[in-house]
């Protein structure tokens, strides 16, 4: 069970007997405390997607954990804060997502946290991202706290890079068509804007249908496998290529052979003993090469097909 699932778990699954507080409630209160132990440390935070975001952008939208964005310099400190108020680490940054961008918490009364030190597609560093959201944040009550959050627009184009990663999710697919597609001009314009001040244009090129034209881009590789799909060997290709620096790329590449003990543990729902990482790291390779073959075999299928398909005809408005 990914993290993901976690979520999908937490969310469909009905309160224990001991428990009677509903999940959004209780994200709610996941939110309000985030903002309390961030007040008490000094720590800047923007909340962002689920509770956060305004209704009026994708309305009857749900939720099943917190999202908030960090001050990047303040990561490090809000997480040992995090872990001293019971919030308990389940998916460290390296292993979160093929960006690297979010860590994953969990408490027993709140459920599941993200805590994000960057926002997928924005740019051009993390921390000038954080500035130009923060200095155009606004507030809203959120568990009962106020909770620092995006202004409207800039939501509407978060919402948007969230969705350029989902693929077919059906949910990114339902606020792409909110947020953009059923957009009137003015809109549209806000959300271009930020786009621009965030130099997202690449992640959003993904809803434009533009990607390509972004093939020279490091970072191109990442958004392609995200929103289209792609093997696990694709996917690290991709983030090597993404990587910054001749260091950060043989980090990256060093990783990709390991074994993400966290998601094993995640997936086994108990701690894994060093025989099951040993069978995992030779198992890997196997389930990747068997991967990679499936995919390409499915490709030229598919190719096969469309070269002995008949020809459509145009379409006509006789109808």
């Amino acid at each position: 069970m990914g993290v993901r699932e976690m979520a999908t778990q937490e969310a469909t699954e009905g309160p224990a007997p001991a428990a009677s507080v509903p999940l959004e409630v209780r994200i709610g209160f996941a939110h309000a405390s985030l903002q309390w132990i961030a007040d008490r440390c000094g720590a800047d935070l923007i909340h962002v997607k689920g509770a956060a975001l305004d209704p009026t952008l994708v309305p009857g939208r749900g939720f099943s954990d917190a999202d908030v964005l960090a001050r990047p310099q303040q990561v490090r400190m809000l997480l040992d804060e995090l872990r001293r108020h019971d919030w308990e680490l389940i998916n460290t940054f390296a292993y979160g997502s093929s960006f690297e961008h979010s860590a994953t918490l969990r408490h027993k009364d709140f459920g599941l946290l993200d805590l994000h030190r960057i926002y997928p597609g924005t740019g051009p560093t993390p921390e000038q991202a954080f500035d130009t959201l923060w200095s155009a944040r606004t507030t809203t009550v959120i568990g009962g706290r106020d909770c620092a959050v995006p202004s409207r627009a800039a939501q509407a184009a978060l919402l948007l890079l969230h969705a350029a990663r989902g693929g077919t999710d059906p949910k990114a697919a339902n606020d792409v068509e909110w947020v953009w597609t059923a957009a009137g001009p003015d809109d549209r314009e806000q959300i271009l804007e930020w786009v621009r001040r965030l130099d997202a244009e690449l992640g959003f090129s993904v809803i434009t249908g533009t990607l390509d034209e972004h093939r020279d881009d490091p970072a191109y590789d990442l958004w392609r496998v995200a929103s289209r799909g792609g093997t696990r060997m694709d996917e690290w290709r991709a983030r090597v290529r993404a990587a910054r620096g001749a260091r950060t790329k043989l980090a990256v590449a060093a990783r990709s052979v390991l074994v993400n003990v966290e998601h094993l543990t995640i997936v086994r729902g108990r701690p894994v003993s060093r025989r099951e990482v040993v069978a995992e790291f030779f198992e890997r390779p196997v389930r990747g090469l068997r991967e990679q073959v499936t995919r390409r075999a499915g490709t030229a299928l598919g190719r096969a097909g469309a070269r002995h398909r008949e020809p459509v005809p145009p379409a006509t408005d006789d109808r």
